[in-house]
């Protein structure tokens, strides 16, 4: 069957008709040649004239990373998914504009914090290199245009002037949610605070990467995070006022069967109380919050609004959106501090993963981040802070925590997301990167490299 790719060449942006496999399909089937080593890693890039943005300076770093690597497996699987983003994900780019739209799989919609994410590793090579600076500068701009429109959306469809063709939401179907959208601009209402960090994080990282500021002069950028400020204070608010309901800022409500696609309170979520955090209705996994104040997400949140407010202040520009930003991440903080806190019967004070300022705790943690596991990561705590460590042995017990689990392969946290019984990678790795023991590190790598099922790349569970 022949699709329409959109390749690039030197950075150069150009439509390719050819026979090319979705990369869904070409993933499913392991491909020569293989690593040496024990797990015989397969070779997973897809065809040169079938990736979706070739990068030369991007090719000069795997080829050198991979060169400092010593286990073979490792070397072919580094080699795999360090460029995936690039070789598989750039659905469409205007580098003129500029504009990026990034898939996050196989679905042709973008997800703001999965499109952060998937750019970040390469902004250590933006400053030397216009091609990949214009990219990330596309998605900071495609995203700013997106949230604009809608700031309550965490994925989007391909804008019309991309000649993508959207992609029908299979469980976008008999919901009620509001604001209003429109299906054709927005692919999945589902309303996570974790969205709004990623955008601020995006845009200050590729700014502290080269010191390119031309997308906060974008007026949809501007627009976008001033609503978004405006959203934030709303949300900070209680679900009472006295006796009386407060306005709704935001609901979702779906016709299913599994409470985890929908929220309390007919789409409102279950009630809170003033703290400083931010309610969201659902949480990075794309489940619903069960207490609306998720910590690791008001964590990160805080981190990126500190990151946009220095970046403002240091660029001399919108003092009132700076001043804000600042005082919104002071007043986060101190929520989590002073109600994001709980006393656990086995290891003392850990952050909670969701409370409602009423007193209500959820002592667990999610696979997804931004999680409790990566809050150093995040750079809310550091590694060494005790109510991190206990908080980390908590959450990475078999017995304190009901979403850890213990495989053949592999050990660590899942989802509701996924249900019972299925470890995600991506919290081994958090695992990993969120700890200074060496052994620890070395078992997150042999997890990880262990559980490719043979098809040399990491998998979501």
């Amino acid at each position: 069957m022949k699709l329409v790719y959109i390749s690039a060449f030197f950075g150069i942006a150009r439509v390719v008709s050819g026979m090319c496999p979705s990369y869904t399909d070409y993933s499913a089937v392991p491909h020569g040649p293989y690593s040496s080593g024990a797990q015989k890693i397969p070779s997973m890039r897809p065809p040169l004239v079938c990736r979706t943005f070739n990068n030369p300076t991007i090719e000069s770093a795997i080829r050198d990373i991979s060169s400092s690597i010593k286990d073979p497996d490792w070397q072919q699987l580094f080699s795999n998914i360090f460029p995936n983003t690039l070789d598989t994900t750039v659905a469409w780019h205007n580098s003129s504009a500029p504009f990026t739209f990034l898939v996050t799989g196989d679905i042709t919609a973008q997800w703001i914090r999965d499109s952060s994410n998937q750019v970040l590793p390469y902004l250590p090579y933006t400053a030397t290199d216009s091609a990949l600076s214009m990219l990330v500068l596309g998605l900071i701009n495609m995203q700013a245009e997106e949230l604009d429109a809608y700031p309550f959306g965490n994925a989007f469809q391909p804008p019309t002037r991309s000649g993508l063709k959207p992609t029908q939401n299979g469980i976008g179907v008999n919901l009620n949610v509001f604001p209003k959208f429109d299906n054709k601009a927005v692919f999945e209402a589902k309303f996570e605070i974790d969205s709004f960090a990623s955008f601020f994080q995006v845009s200050s990282s590729y700014w502290r990467a080269t010191r390119d500021a031309r997308f906060i002069y974008n007026e949809a950028w501007e627009s976008a995070v001033s609503k978004i400020l405006d959203i934030i204070v709303l949300l900070q608010q209680p679900t009472y006022n006295g006796r009386v309901l407060n306005k709704p800022v935001v609901g979702y409500t779906r016709l299913t069967s599994e409470a985890k696609e929908t929220q309390f309170g007919s789409g409102l979520g279950n009630p809170v109380k003033y703290t400083g955090m931010v309610r969201t209705l659902f949480r990075p996994s794309d489940d619903a919050t069960i207490l609306p104040f998720l910590v690791p997400a008001n964590a990160f949140l805080c981190v990126e609004l500190e990151h946009l407010s220095n970046m403002l202040k240091i660029l001399r520009v919108f003092p009132d959106i700076r001043d804000k930003a600042m005082k919104l991440a002071s007043q986060i903080r101190s929520g989590i501090n002073k109600h994001g806190v709980a006393m656990h019967a086995t290891h003392g004070k850990v952050f909670a993963y969701e409370v409602d300022g009423y007193g209500s705790v959820l002592l667990t943690d999610d696979a997804n981040g931004p999680s409790l596991l990566s809050m150093p990561y995040l750079g809310f705590v550091n590694a060494s802070h005790p109510v991190y460590q206990n908080t980390r042995n908590m959450v990475l017990s078999f017995e304190d925590n009901p979403w850890y689990f213990d495989g053949s392969y592999i050990r660590g946290l899942g989802s509701p997301h996924t249900s019972y019984l299925k470890v995600w990678p991506m919290a081994v790795a958090m695992r990993g990167m969120t700890s200074d023991n060496s052994e620890e590190v070395k078992e997150c790598l042999d997890m990880i490299l262990a559980s490719t099922s043979g098809l040399g790349l990491i998998h979501e569970s």
